[in-house]
């Protein structure tokens, strides 16, 4: 029972403290881990430990370019029992993307097998599948047995694994990262190996160089997928001189069997007969191909890209996407500009140069400030490789010292060995050397005896004091230093240069011309329609100019309200009672076949409201708005286009007003006639009409009782003329208007006889 009472009670260890504080504290520590162990790249060899790992296992592995592929399942599995405790699908997925050419400028693992595609198809299992590292992969690793690094226990401390990877390569720029942390994230583009060396160079050779010069050499990205990057210098040079910005990439038309230049270079294939179609050869980075032949697909079955007939796959190993368009008078910019705005042709990618430092400090970087810190790593790592170096020379040297000695008594040495049974405090006493020196001689095979001969010994010897002194005089310069640094860089250079098919630059920085203005109605094709509103609010469009005398069928208990000729290109304009004016597509109504639909269910109509106007929108048009209170004004039919379903309130009216009139003015007009329910008639100049946007307007005509019951607008030379009653259908002209002009506001006398009765013109 004794034990039972030592033992401790687990609520001894229940800590009090308030919630919020401890919480904080629990989540900062899983931030801070997720921000320097995970997500972020350091910037010395912009690997984040995941990939670190399993290039280091693919190493243990000895999967140097030379030897045979493993299975991909090896190296997960190494990787997640020794280094990186986390689940396999996670690791495998890391090691699929080093491995892929169109995910990676300058890939890493060289894979055996379906490591997946563009489309967006995955990869195989890794059971299946087979890798080795690159010769990439070993640039970066160089060194690691050159002390140039710290080395540092695995989680179960049963390993050691380097903290960073000493190489020369520039992964951090070469291949770019991207990582989502807590409270922060990082995206680096990929870019041209030689153009950041080439700026390397510079700032080495001028620490306090502007960042201008360094844009002059460094371009911007060099995506693995190609592509256009079509911003302006300026906003290229700004997000890289503060770390943060964004590029506009576009896919490339590009089209290698056409016969001239600037068809090759703008896409276009010709196919006879006038007859065209655009090649796509290079898609924006991490778009997949899959998807956005999906996505072309559905903007045409939705009819939002009419002037494109048809899109096809034609790809193998290179891309090869076909766009045929609807005929072959469209326009090929207008094409490619409405392709770029309405898909992923054209794509933004965010730059966002958030990196941990030397001391694992995250922090946004500007381009010169980045290479400088890694400029300084590979400066220390050159140290570590030197120091490291002339510690084996020191250790080497001891012995050869040794070796010689042994050398010039020989005889004397094996008498020793073969005579003591303690040889080694004999020899050290009586040849005064070192311990190792001793014990390297009596572990000499008797086969390397041949070995002792002076001069080579003595050569060796001075061929090491020679890079000792070389080696103690570049760790005492540091312009030895940067001269070697510079050195080294070249030779890199060389394996990664603009003439290497890896090298050469595949995205192309250029800004783009300006867009060819387009709107989306330049994508209707335009054909005749006849647009029918009834009286109840059903709306249809007849295809052609149906006769509007004709006989329109409707529904039991409604009948014919409006009629008018358009076009699929125009807006029409629906204006109801309430003064509030809708626009409506004429390409957006329904067919003729049946009674059509409610335009309710198109516009935001209110229900106590009636539609009393429908006008084909003439763009610079005038519309005459006049209400049953005898206020009125002209309207510029473009000041009213409504963008919304809601529609544009334009005339203002008080409790009790509705909105009776809506015509349109036409150029020659100079008059307005008006007539109110007192059958009384004014007329005066058009002039005396304000032009407004909204508003109530100016009185038009004076009432005692009643209101306006109509208002037209006309020329004075020619008269007013109104329509007879009667099957005749005749036109009645009044010249002699002039007779009832008077100025606006008037209370008007009795109109011509035969004017008709229901106060109308």
């Amino acid at each position: 029972m004794a034990t039972l009472h030592d033992e401790k009670d687990p609520f001894d260890a229940i800590v009090d403290a308030p919630f919020d504080s401890a919480l904080e504290e629990r989540y900062l520590v899983y931030a801070l881990s997720t921000i320097t162990a995970r997500s972020l790249p350091d910037l010395r060899d912009g690997l984040k430990p995941v990939h670190r790992r399993l290039l280091w296992a693919m190493r243990q592995l000895k999967l140097d370019p030379a030897s045979a592929f493993k299975k991909s399942a090896r190296v997960v599995g190494d990787v997640i029992g020794k280094y990186h405790p986390h689940g396999d699908a996670s690791v495998y997925d890391a090691m699929v993307r080093l491995a892929q050419d169109f995910a990676l400028r300058y890939p890493l693992v060289e894979g055996q097998g379906n490591f997946g595609n563009i489309d967006g198809d995955n990869a195989a299992a890794y059971r299946y599948t087979e890798a080795r590292l690159t010769k990439t992969a070993l640039r970066l690793m160089e060194g690691l047995d050159e002390g140039t690094v710290e080395f540092i226990p695995t989680y179960n401390g049963e390993e050691q694994e380097p903290e960073i990877f000493p190489g020369l390569f520039p992964n951090l720029l070469a291949n770019g990262a991207s990582g989502i942390a807590v409270g922060m994230a990082t995206n680096i583009p990929s870019h041209n190996v030689a153009e950041v060396i080439d700026a390397t160079l510079e700032l080495i050779d001028n620490p306090h160089v502007e960042h201008a010069r360094l844009m002059e050499l460094f371009q911007g990205p060099d995506f693995a997928t190609g592509g256009l990057i079509v911003d302006s210098p300026e906003m290229i040079s700004h997000a890289y001189e503060t770390g943060r910005g964004s590029f506009r990439v576009r896919a490339r038309f590009h089209a290698a069997e056409a016969e001239k230049a600037e068809d090759r270079e703008a896409g276009i294939e010709r196919l006879g007969g006038g007859q065209w179609q655009l090649v796509v050869s290079e898609i924006p980075y991490q778009v997949q191909k899959g998807k956005l032949i999906e996505q072309i697909a559905q903007l045409i079955a939705d009819k939002k890209l009419p002037i494109l007939e048809d899109i096809r796959d034609e790809s193998d190993e290179n891309i090869r996407l076909v766009l045929v368009p609807r005929s072959r008078n469209v326009d090929p910019e207008l094409l490619k500009e409405s392709l770029y705005k309405l898909s992923d042709l054209e794509t933004r990618f965010g730059l966002n140069m958030n990196v941990l430092d030397a001391h694992r400090t995250p922090m946004v970087m500007g381009l010169k400030e980045l290479l400088t810190h890694w400029t300084t790593s590979q400066i220390d790592i050159l140290q570590r490789r030197s120091r490291h170096r002339l510690e084996q020379i020191a250790r080497r040297l001891e012995l050869l010292e040794g070796y010689i000695i042994a050398f010039l008594n020989l005889d004397r040495v094996i008498e020793i060995i073969r005579a003591e049974d303690e040889p080694k405090p004999v020899m050290m006493a009586e040849f005064n050397l070192t311990d190792r020196q001793a014990e390297a001689i009596l572990n000499m095979r008797l086969r390397s005896l041949r070995k002792l001969e002076e001069m080579q010994l003595r050569q060796e010897k001075d061929a090491l004091l020679k890079e000792q002194d070389e080696l103690t005089k570049l760790l005492d310069s540091p312009a030895r230093q940067r001269t070697r640094l510079k050195r080294d860089l070249g030779a890199l250079r060389k394996e990664y240069g603009e003439d290497t098919a890896l090298g050469r630059r595949r995205t192309t920085v250029a800004e783009a011309a300006p867009a060819v203005e387009f709107s989306m109605d330049a994508m209707i094709e335009k054909e005749p329609v006849t647009v029918i509103l009834s009286q109840k609010g059903w709306v249809r469009g007849a295809k052609g100019h149906v006769d509007l005398a004709s006989e329109f069928k409707f529904k039991e208990g409604d009948g014919p309200a409006f009629a008018v000729h358009a076009q699929t290109t125009d807006k029409l304009l629906v204006v109801a009672d309430d003064g509030r004016i809708y626009t409506l597509g004429a390409d957006k109504l329904p067919g003729a076949r049946g009674f059509g639909e409610p335009i309710r269910n198109m516009l935001d109509i209110d229900p106590e409201a009636q539609v009393v106007g429908l006008i084909v929108h003439k763009p610079k048009g005038q519309l005459l708005l006049a209400a049953t209170t005898g206020k009125g004004f002209a309207a510029a039919t473009d000041e009213i286009l409504a963008e919304t379903r809601k529609g544009r309130q334009v005339v203002n009216l008080k409790a009790g007003a509705k909105l009776r009139v809506v015509r349109e003015i036409a150029e020659a007009h100079d008059h307005v006639a008006v007539v109110g329910d007192n059958r009384k008639l004014v007329v005066f100049n058009l002039e005396e009409l304000p032009m407004l946007a909204r508003g109530q307007g100016v009185t038009l005509q004076r009432y005692r009782d009643g209101g306006l019951s109509d208002a037209i607008t006309f020329t004075l030379a020619d008269g007013l003329s109104w329509t007879m009653g009667g099957e005749t259908g005749r036109t009645r002209t009044e010249s002699e208007i002039w007779q009832w002009k008077v100025a606006r506001g008037a209370a008007g006398r009795l109109p011509p006889q035969g004017f008709p009765k229901d106060n109308r013109f």
